[in-house]
């Protein structure tokens, strides 16, 4: 699974899978700035089913900002996300928190190559298939890696984060 379309610009999200010998896929098309929701129209776009294609999210838990990564299929369980991370209270972030701290902008904040380290769940249905798709960090660019790459270099904690519906 050798990265495709090496044309597109890279982003630190891929930089940091090449360096690390990571294998994967970049998969990009073109982002309608009208689609209600960036992962569902990635899996559309894509032909992928959406219990593959996981949305990044940024909540604060206790005052700390933490990355959850969740099937675009379903939504967040804010309070599994608190207890996976051993707290006690989660909230969605602040927009311009979540840009600042990442180093991306919202619809493209991928959980690789974050500006800074942050604390990242990933919903363990992920482990469920061979390769998951994740944002690549911008609209219309997709990664494409085997799940456990993702957790090894994000240091996830993998547990029961997302919701069905």
């Amino acid at each position: 699974m050798a990265a495709k379309n090496r044309q597109t610009s890279g982003t630190p999200a891929t930089a940091l899978l090449s360096k690390e010998g990571v294998e994967f896929t970049v998969h990009t098309y073109d982002h309608d700035p009208a689609a209600a929701s960036y992962g569902r129209e990635a899996a559309d776009v894509l032909g992928v089913e959406p219990e593959r294609v996981f949305k990044t999210l940024v909540a604060e838990v206790d005052g700390t900002l933490t990355v959850a990564v969740v099937p675009v299929s379903g939504s967040l369980d804010l309070k599994a996300l608190a207890t996976a991370v051993g707290g006690k209270k989660a909230a969605m972030a602040d927009p311009a928190a979540v840009t600042r701290t990442t180093g991306y902008v919202l619809g493209g904040v991928s959980p690789l190559g974050q500006r800074k380290a942050l604390p990242t769940v990933v919903d363990e249905t992920a482990l469920l298939f061979d390769t998951m798709f994740c944002s690549a960090g911008k609209r219309g660019m997709e990664i494409e890696l085997a799940p456990d790459e993702l957790v090894r270099l994000t240091d996830a904690v993998v547990a029961e984060i997302g919701r069905e519906g």
